[in-house]
């Protein structure tokens, strides 16, 4: 029986007359070969089905020309794909963080499709280097005197404490010795740098005494670390900046440096939105080191900015993990017109602040658009008050007041109508939240709307 199916299978050349051999390369633009390899490779698997008695279909040609089909869409469609964020999450780590401004993605188009004086000097004529393209404009907006920028702010901490601290003890509390996303510990990351960990303090208290009286002649940093993914209340207490920058005197040598982790440039407080603390502040307080992410609350490409002290940061462009960490010319063109809207008082423009800022009013008025334009599908809407997360590792306990709209449907049950929106197209991610699908409009633009609508006509 299993000579027999095998030998029904069509030959290559057989396929290849069918008629929807030409219709593929048209329909993908590929050439025969292309093709034909595809064919192959869905042949094999067949062939291994029935070997494997697994083959159980009776239209031996019917199937092998939809499984082709399936694999040249499959072959050709990219895996990032970019998805409508209906979660009201800003900076859905899952969902790629922080979205560009337009003229951040303009830069970068411009960059990527030209050549670009990355490392060329136009005034002299002679080689340059990379770290002049943002250092300026890092400098402008943080009131550091020196920065460097590398590929992400994990990378950023392992070469601080590589660099200044391998061999050397390092002074942190244990309240600080946070996990940050994909399981990655800071002190983990001390320990892969060759840096000597010290924990001080206890998980809910550090005193100031605590780093005094840990500090010896083989300690080479003070070390904190901003819990900007959680947050301890009650019987609590912590070194403050301005302290750690003190004890300075007992040991001049000592570099005091601060992880800030999400890296916010705008003084969200003055619009009564969390308690992040701003670079532009911690660098003012006299610390040698900092810092943070580029893909979060800066609203930039992924990146990780160290700023501070000139003589330290001179250390780290010399060092040889410099060319290992360093980011592309696109990431660069991308942060760098992200920090100009910064320097030009434009940073609303953001999309990550524009979308933080929203009111909730101005949320139901996106809300109440689409609802309007969706009458007619043959879903049960409803328009209700909700909260958005910032998201990111940032603002844990920040909530945003917002607007959703609700979605049920007679015949799909929550989860369908969910699993439909995002293996569609557009491909959508949503909220199931008392049985129902949720729209959180904080996070969907209104020139997203009638994408939207159509992945619910599709459904």
């Amino acid at each position: 029986m299993k000579q027999q199916l095998l030998r029904s299978i069509p030959s290559i050349h057989e396929l290849q007359t069918h008629s929807a051999f030409v219709r593929w390369k048209k329909k993908y633009n590929v050439d025969q070969e292309f093709v034909t390899n595809v064919m192959r490779q869905c042949i094999q698997t067949l062939r291994n089905e029935i070997l494997l008695d697994q083959w159980h279909n009776s239209n031996m040609e019917e199937e092998i020309v939809n499984r082709v089909e399936s694999l040249l869409k499959k072959k050709m469609s990219y895996r990032l794909q970019s998805v409508i964020n209906a979660t009201g999450t800003i900076l859905h780590t899952n969902l790629g963080r922080a979205r560009l401004s337009r003229e951040a993605i303009k830069r970068m188009e411009e960059v990527a499709s030209n050549y670009s004086n990355l490392e060329y000097n136009l005034d002299s004529g002679i080689r340059g280097s990379r770290h002049d393209i943002v250092e300026d404009l890092i400098k402008e907006v943080t009131g550091a005197e020196a920065a460097i920028v590398v590929n992400n702010n994990a990378a950023a901490v392992y070469f601080i404490l590589h660099a200044f601290g391998k061999n050397k003890e390092i002074i942190v509390s244990r309240g600080q010795l946070v996990e940050i996303g994909g399981s990655f510990r800071i002190s983990s990351i001390m320990e892969e740098s060759g840096a000597i960990l010290k924990e001080v303090g206890t998980t809910n208290k550090t005193h100031l005494t605590d780093y005094q009286e840990a500090i010896n002649e083989n300690t080479a940093m003070l070390l904190k670390v901003h819990t900007s993914n959680f947050k301890t209340i009650g019987f609590t207490k912590t070194v403050s900046t301005d302290e750690l920058v003190s004890l300075k005197n007992i040991q001049d040598d000592i570099i005091v440096y601060e992880d800030l982790g999400s890296g916010v440039l705008y003084d969200f407080t003055k619009k009564g939105i969390g308690d992040e603390p701003v670079v532009q502040r911690v660098i003012a307080s006299g610390v040698d080191l900092v810092s943070f992410s580029g893909d979060k609350l800066l609203g930039g490409p992924q990146a990780g900015i160290i700023a501070g002290r000139k003589e330290y940061i001179d250390q780290l462009k010399k060092h040889q993990l410099a060319r290992v960490l360093r980011v592309d010319k696109m990431s660069f063109a991308g942060l760098e017109a992200t920090l100009q809207a910064y320097a030009t008082n434009q940073a609303e423009t953001i999309p990550t602040i524009r979308d933080m800022l929203l009111s909730q009013e101005e949320v139901k008025e996106k809300a109440e658009t689409f609802l309007s334009l969706v009458e007619e599908l043959t879903f049960n809407w409803t328009l209700e008050p909700t909260t958005s997360m910032v998201g990111g590792g940032t603002m844990p306990d920040v909530s945003l007041p917002s607007y959703a709209v609700g979605v049920t449907s007679d015949r799909l049950s929550s989860k369908e109508i969910a699993d439909c929106l995002r293996m569609g197209t557009p491909k959508v991610i949503v909220r199931i939240q008392d049985e129902q699908v949720l729209l959180d409009f904080r996070t969907i633009t209104s020139s997203e709307i009638p994408q939207l609508i159509k992945a619910f006509q599709q459904i």
